[in-house]
This record gives structure tokens, C-alpha cells and sequence, in this order.
């Protein structure tokens, strides 16, 4: 068999699994969260494999992410909510894409292109203290107002409410879900009942009951993922989506004291068989987790030496018997005995959503 060059293969079936898992967990509709394309899956076929696991809506941050999908012939419901200064909504409108609103400006943008043979749908996002995105609690009652007005006249169709948690601490995310209780009291006081709230996003949806409302937008636990440092995937049920792989393409036996990649930050201390992977920082390997970046050779474990470049790095493979072309596992499921992105994460002092959410175009995934 011929192993790949680099490659990311994707296991639909691990993704609609995951989201399986997710509605039974929490009984309530799941927003399959496909931003960044699918935080490197692949969105169009994250987001198929997400519907087929019954998923009731896709989530993306952005308009242009949403036509994509409509583009590939995803017409499920689509909701976007991170939107460019002075976004006017045309396109949002004319496919049927929902609209995450943020602000009055928004609101009235919104309600400008919209028709009472096609309304808008919106979901009014609330300010609750993460001080991101979402309307101020100074504005929400002047939102409201306009919103339950343009829906009284057929322009708007308030689909849901919704705000973010910090994932701070439960008491942090308590007070938050408090303050947005707050808003849909004041929402349903100007005769606004959406068909939805959410404000749980993967660590609460799993953690805390009370956040789940009517729907849980769930990013990267259908990819297979923790969102928690002290419990793996398996842990919860999930099962990795991605494995990051590559074919061996050069094998160089060296004597003790060779200078491995740029600098030279790492020399042999014994003579050993060195193995170079393509794959670089310009796919998305860190490197700024250089000499600690564990992979899989042949069933054994091993940890990169030198720096990581661009195009490539390499791994002391000392004595074992290795050949040109041989698969490399850089990460993917770790019941199968290869690294996992949280390993990855680990060795470069980030999270697991960043590792597989930077690998980059240059590799091909593959859905399996």
C-alpha cells in the first residue's frame, strides 16, 4: 500500500457518532458548530456527517462560510454570527442564511433586506459578560423593541437567543446564564418567543445541565475532542475525527555528534538512523514545540529532534528498521496507540482546538 505524502483522513462516521452522543447526552437540538472549516475537518463534509448524525442546525462565524455550504448543496439551517463592519446581509437574506445579531446597526441592516415574502431570520445575541460580541445590557431594551416591531411586521423571524460562556469557572458561567435568563425575560416582556435559547458551547453542554436550554452549539466535541485538561476524549465518550499522517522521505544513518536541522539545537549522542517527515510549521505543525513533538513510526512512539522547518522535521528512530515511504502517525485517535492532539497541544502550550484547527490547506484530507 502507498502511504500519502501528508495527509489528514477524516472519519465521518466518528464525527456523526459524536453528535449522536450529544443528543442522547443533553436531549436537546444540537448546533453543529463548522467554523474554520470545521477547525480542519473539512466543513462541507463535517457539516453532512453532523446532519446525518442529527444535528438540527450548523454554525459558522461568518457569512462568506455559510454561502460556502449553501454553494455545496447544504440547505439545512445555517446561522452566522460574526459579521464585518457594515455588513448589509444581501447575500445572507437571498440563501436563506440566519443572522447572528450583535447590535441596533445590525438589527436594522437586517431588517433593510428583508421582505414579508422573505423575512430575515435572526438570533439577537446578548451581552453576558465576556465581553466580546452581543448586544450591551444598556441596549437591550431598544433592541428589543425594534426587533419585536420588525417581527410584528413580517421582516424579521426571531429565531433564537443567545449568548457565550468564559468556561471560567461554574460560578462565573452561573452568573452569566443569570444575566442572559435576564434578557429573555425582557425579550418575552416585548412579546418575543423564539423557537430557541443556547448558550452552551461543548464544556457546558457536557458539565452543566441547566446551560443546555433548547440547544447546545457544539464545536469541537464533534470532532472527537476534550475541551477539558483533565479528561481525555475517551473520557467523555468521543471519538477523534482526525488522524495527521505522513510517508517517510528521506532515511540518513548518522554518527554520534550530527547537527539535526536549523542551529543545530540538537546533536546525536550516539550513532542512530534519522528519519525526515514532510510535513512543517507551513502545515500546521508548531514549532515552537520543537524537540518535543511525540509521533508514531511503525507501532513505537518517538519525539522529534531539531527544530521543525517550514516543509519538515525529523525523528531519531535510533536502531529500528525503517524504509522511505513508511507511514508516520503525527496524531489521531490515542486508543489506537498514536499520539493525540491533546499530546500535541500539550508539547506546544496551547489546546487541542488550535492544533487541528491550523492545519493548513496543503494537506489533503481525506474523508474515510
Amino acid at each position: 500500500m502507498t502511504v500519502p505524502f501528508r495527509e489528514a483522513r477524516i472519519e465521518l462516521d466518528a464525527i456523526s457518532d459524536n453528535v449522536r452522543h450529544f443528543r442522547r447526552l443533553t436531549g436537546v437540538q444540537v448546533i453543529a458548530v463548522v467554523k474554520a472549516n470545521a477547525y480542519g475537518h473539512g466543513a462541507a463534509a463535517a457539516a453532512v456527517a453532523a446532519l446525518a448524525g442529527g444535528a438540527t442546525r450548523l454554525g459558522v462565524a461568518e457569512i462568506p462560510e455559510a454561502l460556502d455550504l449553501r454553494r455545496q448543496g447544504i440547505t439545512a439551517p445555517i446561522v452566522a454570527w460574526l459579521h464585518a463592519p457594515g455588513e448589509r446581509f444581501e447575500q445572507a437574506a437571498a440563501h436563506d442564511i440566519e443572522v447572528g445579531i450583535s447590535s441596533f446597526d445590525q438589527l436594522e441592516a437586517a431588517g433593510a433586506v428583508a421582505s414579508v415574502d422573505r423575512p430575515v431570520g435572526v438570533h439577537l445575541k446578548f451581552e453576558t459578560g465576556l465581553s466580546r460580541n452581543g448586544i450591551a445590557p444598556a441596549d437591550w431594551r431598544r433592541v428589543l423593541a425594534e426587533a419585536a416591531r420588525l417581527e410584528r411586521i413580517g421582516r424579521l423571524r426571531i429565531v433564537g437567543l443567545f449568548s457565550h460562556l468564559s468556561n471560567t469557572s461554574v460560578q462565573d458561567d452561573r452568573e452569566a446564564l443569570a444575566k442572559f435568563e435576564e434578557a429573555v425575560a425582557a425579550a418575552a416582556s416585548f412579546g418575543i418567543h423564539p423557537e430557541i435559547r443556547h448558550i452552551a458551547a461543548t464544556a457546558a453542554a457536557i458539565d452543566l445541565p441547566e446551560m443546555r436550554l433548547d440547544a447546545v452549539r457544539i464545536g469541537i466535541g464533534i470532532y472527537g475532542l476534550s475541551p477539558f485538561e483533565d479528561r481525555s476524549s475517551a473520557e467523555l465518550g468521543l471519538r477523534p475525527a482526525m488522524t495527521l499522517s505522513g510517508a517517510i522521505a528521506a532515511v540518513r544513518r548518522v554518527p554520534a555528534g550530527a547537527g539535526v536541522s536549523y542551529g543545530y539545537d540538537h546533536r546525536t549522542s550516539r550513532d542512530t538512523t534519522l528519519v525526515l517527515v514532510p510535513l512543517g510549521y507551513a502545515d500546521g505543525v508548531p514549532r515552537h514545540a520543537s524537540g518535543r513533538l511525540p509521533v508514531s513510526i511503525g507501532g513505537r512512539r518517538y519525539t522529534n529532534v531539531g527544530r521543525i522547518a517550514m516543509d519538515q522535521f525529523v525523528v531519531d528512530v535510533g536502531d529500528a528498521p525503517v524504509s522511505i515511504g513508511d507511514e508516520v502517525v503525527l496524531f489521531g485517535d490515542p486508543t489506537l496507540g498514536v499520539p493525540s492532539a491533546a499530546e500535541w497541544a500539550n508539547a506546544a502550550s496551547t489546546i487541542d482546538y488550535e492544533i487541528v484547527t491550523r492545519i493548513g490547506a496543503r494537506v489533503p484530507r481525506r474523508s474515510a
